[in-house]
């Protein structure tokens, strides 16, 4: 239930259709209405939600080297993609950082969950540490699907982040909700 605060934050959506749909995502038009009444016309991006794996090993971070098409260029990120609908974020983050990096983890928590961009998209992101890791030496990526698998220390991952290959926004979002639950932020401890 909403508070008379919040009331006046939300708005009501009076109509909504596709404008474009593509496996990944459908972009949707929305006219809405304000609590004062202004009404106005707003796009905003379905898709399902993701899950990032954050996998740790001796000091050192497992992640992908790879091509973004929207980037035109290779970034090294975390493995990751999208939840199937049966699955537990642990258990998606845990299939992708197999298929991706031939990692199999023995223990999975949840750092945290966030949206991508609460202005256009609707889904979440939740990212998850993985932990006590095995290398089976086997890849099974999609068939659209080039990555490298790199292990690069966790130190060197926090200070090349927000430059070069290091600059996809998730990555900084992972590093995050990880230095919290490492306790390496000077006011995480009480």
């Amino acid at each position: 239930m909403k508070n008379e605060k919040d009331a006046a934050l939300c708005w009501e959506t009076l109509s909504s259709r596709s404008l474009y749909s593509h496996r990944v995502m459908e972009l949707v038009e929305k006219e809405e209405r304000a609590a004062d009444g202004y009404c106005g016309r707003y796009v905003s991006i379905r898709t399902r939600n993701w899950v990032i794996a954050v996998p740790v090993k001796d000091g050192r971070f497992v992640m992908v080297r790879q091509w973004r098409h929207g980037l035109e260029g290779i970034t090294v990120e975390f493995p990751g993609g999208v939840k199937e609908d049966d699955e537990t974020p642990e258990d998606g983050a845990a299939r992708e950082l197999l298929e991706e990096t031939g990692y199999r983890a023995g223990k999975v928590t949840v750092l945290g969950c966030c949206n991508p961009n609460p202005a256009i998209y609707g889904n979440t992101i939740t990212f998850v540490l993985a932990e006590d890791l095995t290398a089976t030496n086997e890849l099974h990526t999609d068939e659209d699907e080039f990555v490298e698998p790199v292990e690069i220390p966790v130190s060197e991952v926090l200070e090349r982040f927000g430059s070069g290959e290091y600059c996809n926004a998730f990555v900084g979002s992972a590093l995050a909700l990880y230095m919290r639950h490492a306790g390496g932020f000077a006011g995480s401890r009480e």
